[in-house]
């Protein structure tokens, strides 16, 4: 079986897409792994109201947690010099301005940039939408970072959603571990791929058709 991109790959390679002076905000799960690859100059923003925070603590640096810094799915995380912290109705008019990058993960994402992520509509009482919709439909830019497909192998780029949606047409960007994919008006362009995988591997496993980009790369990070 061909390697994919784990998650921290994943990450890496999202954060990639955030630049000196961007605000952004990390979604729970594998978003938040890029707050571990802060690019020089990039602000983040958590939804529970915090603005200008660092890396996350992990497990084996444990004793730097403290209880009060938290991101919005939970974990600990350093604070940084100038960072503020707010309320939550201040948090959601930051969301809702326009003004910030979001990274969310998803349970799909359609051809044309639908976005479904917080329920897999099995169990009506699973889960709320929180801020999930706010952040797809106030954000400058919607950037997906995900597995490829679901753990039975099933595309999770699909030509529409059945899972209840998160809201439409938002998505700008999704990252894979097996590719790099612009929802663009003519439809989804494939720019890169994971090493040693081929478009036509990469389509075997998605559902819509691919348009493949002129100069089709690798990932780098």
């Amino acid at each position: 079986m061909k390697q994919r991109l784990d998650r921290n790959t994943i990450a890496m390679r999202a954060a990639t897409e955030l630049k000196d002076g961007d605000y952004a905000n990390l979604g729970r799960g594998l978003p938040s792994l890029c707050a571990l690859y802060i690019p020089e100059g990039v602000i983040f923003q958590s939804e529970n109201g915090l603005l200008g925070y660092g890396p996350l603590v992990m497990e084996d640096e444990i004793e730097k947690a403290e209880l009060y810094y938290v991101d919005a799915g939970g974990r600990f995380l350093t604070p940084a010099p100038g960072m503020a912290v707010f309320d939550v109705v201040t948090s959601f008019v930051m969301i809702s301005s326009g003004r910030l990058i979001t990274i969310l993960g998803a349970l799909e994402v359609s051809e044309k940039g639908d976005l479904a992520n917080w329920n897999a509509g099995t169990d009506a009482l699973g889960g709320t939408i929180g801020g999930g919709m706010d952040l797809a439909v106030g954000a400058k830019r919607v950037i997906i970072a995900m597995e490829h497909t679901t753990k039975e192998g099933k595309p999770k780029i699909v030509n529409e959603c059945i899972y209840p949606l998160t809201a439409k047409e938002c998505v700008d960007l999704i990252i894979t571990d097996l590719a790099v994919i612009e929802v663009a008006p003519q439809g989804l362009l494939l720019r890169e791929v994971a090493p040693g995988w081929t478009a036509e591997e990469v389509q075997a496993l998605t559902e819509p058709k691919l348009i493949v980009a002129e100069g089709l790369k690798e990932i780098e990070l």
